[in-house]
């Protein structure tokens, strides 16, 4: 478990391309209708809708705005949010990826995967595969040795397996 933790706060994450960058600027330009130079905490909320497609929490927004005032702005500076929703794209990129292969693998839709899902999913991917090395991969994720693998399992050997390619 310790193991876990680690990798999950050392996780590397993907790269924000230049694209990714101009999009960032783009829609902060749009929503700074007032051209302050910085966003306010309702500009912000419609940015994220803009960009992630989701109403942020308040809570969310609390913690985006706590970073902007570290600067001494009276908002989010356009700089301060390319980095603050570069963060947050390749953070939300990797779970996302994470949470669908785990979905792919938990074909009953139970929450967790048994050895038999592995089984499955391997032999649709890698049919040559030795089921020696599917079983050595199973219990690797299952570290509490129940016969179960959690999507919080899952993700820390997804994590471990990421920071070491």
């Amino acid at each position: 478990m310790e193991m876990c933790l680690l990798t999950q706060f050392g996780r590397t994450n993907r790269e924000i391309s230049d694209i990714d960058k101009k999009k960032f600027k783009l829609v902060f330009e749009l929503c700074d209708i007032d051209k302050k130079g910085f966003l306010n905490r309702e500009d912000l909320k419609i940015a994220v809708v803009m960009l992630f497609g989701y109403k942020p929490s308040k809570s969310e927004t609390d913690m985006l705005m706590d970073q902007a005032q570290e600067t001494d702005s009276p908002g989010v500076s356009v700089e301060m949010f390319v980095s603050l929703m570069g963060r947050k794209l390749s953070s939300e990129d990797q779970y996302l990826k994470t949470r669908q292969i785990f979905n792919a693998f938990d074909v009953h839709c139970r929450g967790f995967l048994k050895l038999e899902d592995y089984r499955r999913a391997f032999s649709k991917v890698a049919p040559l595969l030795p089921q020696r090395t599917v079983l050595e991969a199973f219990r690797l994720a299952d570290q509490d040795g129940d016969g179960h693998v959690s999507f919080r399992d899952f993700d820390c050997v997804m994590s471990h397996g990421q920071a070491n390619s």
